[in-house]
């Protein structure tokens, strides 16, 4: 009898304490945040984090997100995927069924946001990534049709080569296109392959196409061959923490044609490492600090003020995934996964601080535009806008 009293005294401890927990969570609404804090692109991972604890801190400064006649805090759950890709998709099954998140923000490189992505729609919960631009993130890899779970703050691979292939061809005017990627990359291989197509197509010529694979260090070879084939530019669709080295290389083998990249050149770290060595080439990206709205400069002078340090457009890009998120939840009018799914995919649109955007019903890819920045004496500077 002894042992059943105690027995049953502990039932009631634990139940009280499993009650004590759901009271407490039922005051707040829980968002992951999976992000690349270590590993191979830690700039893009500290952007992320920065950005979505600053959107949060507003919210709950504010006294909280209002849903029906309750108001409730956000809880913010960050994950460090280590820039691999099963630590993201363990990352986002843990957030799913251990922290019962209602709605994962990240991870941003589209080689992470794949296999994430795969378990957010298995989990039926909201993803959205704000970098990824790789068109695969957002398919179902069995059907080849829309993910109904996962979407994105930014523009696709698709219409950001065609953009840079076209802008080689009408505003630079320079006809001969060299490639260099990392061909183990969905975001690299995807960008570049859309770029020599767009570019051929309007009447450009691609005179080498070269590949590497991740980790590569040593891209003489593949540098050699480029410059025998007499490109008058060089497309580096590659990421901020590897440009740098291509140029100098390329530099050291006496290559003199300019460079042109994607939106993974946007960080500030490429700079750093970059130096002169990268002055007056073009990019396409997501945001221009420079040429902003009064929305934008707003953040701008926010972050500024927070971090000491310029947002990126991975920080633009989360802001602005945080801000899609608290409008669907403000639509939903109330915590629930599904609900604020439905919301999500009707948005008819949101003036973000990276530009207007709208999803199609069916679609987790946003209408909206990009830009091209100009490297001017160490600094990201406006040179043209790109509608869809």
């Amino acid at each position: 009898m002894k042992k059943s009293a105690i027995f049953f005294v502990l039932l009631v401890i634990i139940s009280l304490g499993i009650c004590g927990c759901s009271r407490e969570d039922s005051s707040q609404i829980k968002i992951g945040v999976i992000a690349e804090l270590t590993g191979d692109v830690p700039a893009v991972g500290a952007s992320c984090k920065n950005a979505a604890e600053m959107a949060v801190a507003e919210v709950n400064d504010a006294g909280g997100i209002q849903l029906g006649d309750k108001k409730f805090k956000i809880k913010l759950i960050i994950e460090d995927n280590a820039g691999k890709a099963d630590q993201s998709a363990s990352s986002a099954q843990k957030l799913i069924t251990q922290q019962n998140v209602t709605a994962i923000v990240g991870p941003n490189a589209s080689r992470y946001a794949l296999p994430a992505a795969e378990i957010a729609e298995t989990g039926k919960v909201v993803l959205i990534t704000p970098w990824s631009t790789a068109p695969k993130a957002t398919l179902d890899s069995r059907t080849n049709a829309s993910k109904k779970y996962v979407f994105r703050a930014c523009f696709i691979d698709p219409f950001q080569g065609g953009v840079l292939a076209k802008f080689t061809l009408t505003n630079l005017k320079l006809k001969k296109a060299a490639v260099l990627y990392d061909v183990a990359s969905e975001y690299n291989k995807g960008i570049a392959e859309i770029f020599k197509e767009v570019y051929e197509k309007n009447g450009g010529k691609v005179v080498a196409f070269e590949t590497y694979t991740t980790n590569d260090k040593d891209f003489s070879s593949q540098l050699t061959k480029i410059k025998q084939a007499a490109p008058d530019i060089i497309f580096l669709p590659n990421y901020y923490s590897e440009v740098p080295l291509q140029i100098q290389q390329a530099k050291r083998l006496g290559i003199t044609v300019p460079f042109i990249g994607s939106d993974s050149w946007g960080s500030e770290e490429l700079i750093k490492l970059c130096g002169k060595d990268c002055n007056d080439y073009y990019f396409s990206t997501h945001y221009a600090a420079d040429a902003a709205t009064e929305a934008t400069k707003k953040f701008i002078a926010g972050y500024k003020a927070k971090y000491g340090t310029t947002p990126d457009d991975v920080a633009a890009l989360t802001y602005d995934s945080f801000g899609l998120l608290l409008q669907a939840l403000k639509t939903a009018g109330k915590n629930d996964r599904q609900a604020v799914r439905d919301a999500l995919s009707k948005i008819p649109q949101y003036e973000g601080v990276t530009g207007n955007m709208q999803f199609k019903e069916g679609s987790g890819d946003p209408v909206k535009s990009a830009v091209i920045l100009k490297i001017k004496d160490g600094k990201f500077t406006w040179f043209a806008n790109a509608k869809p």
